[in-house]
């Protein structure tokens, strides 16, 4: 099986050996910008204990905040799929977008037109300098993937990182049944 790269789009899957890290146990992120410079992402299978209008309370949505990543966990973020309703979006791959028009999206969630298997929020994102991430993966902190899901904000959150492992297979399989908390085990 041929080794993939880092690409907008891909995905990255935190690797076993890096089950003992509160920021990134079991992540699975999905690369939102990719260049010499800088990679971005967020952490798609993290969901918080709180909703939307906790954090902007003259809107009335309960669609579930997720933690992003580490940086700037004070800024909303949003990846979604429905650009011909948010100006400005920017494409990732695969149908999906990130951020446009706050000021669009802010209507569209008052008026209940945006499904939640259409778009997830962010507090914070997952990022890396030039040529961090490259040297990450090299370290094995982290394997990439192809982004393969119909729609990867409708995939169960908790057995995301499980099925990526099974999927790849051989000695992943192991670890794909380990227990969340290893020294438990």
């Amino acid at each position: 099986m041929p080794v993939l790269k880092p690409k907008k789009g891909r995905l990255l899957i935190a690797e076993p050996s890096i089950l003992d890290d509160s920021s990134f146990n079991r992540a699975i992120i999905l690369l939102t910008e990719h260049n010499e410079e800088t990679s971005i992402g967020f952490i798609l299978n993290r969901p918080l204990k709180i909703i939307f209008k906790d954090i902007i309370q003259d809107i009335d949505c309960s669609h579930t905040i997720y933690q992003g990543g580490p940086v700037e966990q004070d800024n909303l973020y949003f990846v979604h799929r429905v650009p011909n309703l948010i100006p400005d979006s920017l494409p990732i791959g695969n149908g999906i977008y990130w951020g446009g028009s706050f000021e669009v999206l802010k209507n569209l969630l008052n008026e209940n037109t945006i499904k939640k298997d259409d778009i997830r929020f962010f507090l914070g994102y997952s990022g890396w300098g030039k040529q961090q991430l490259e040297s990450e993966i090299t370290d094995k902190t982290w394997f990439v993937s192809k982004n393969d899901f119909n729609n990867i904000f409708s995939v169960d959150d908790e057995s995301l990182w499980k099925n990526k492992l099974l999927q790849k297979g051989g000695k992943y399989k192991i670890w794909a049944n380990a227990p969340y908390d290893i020294h438990l085990n």
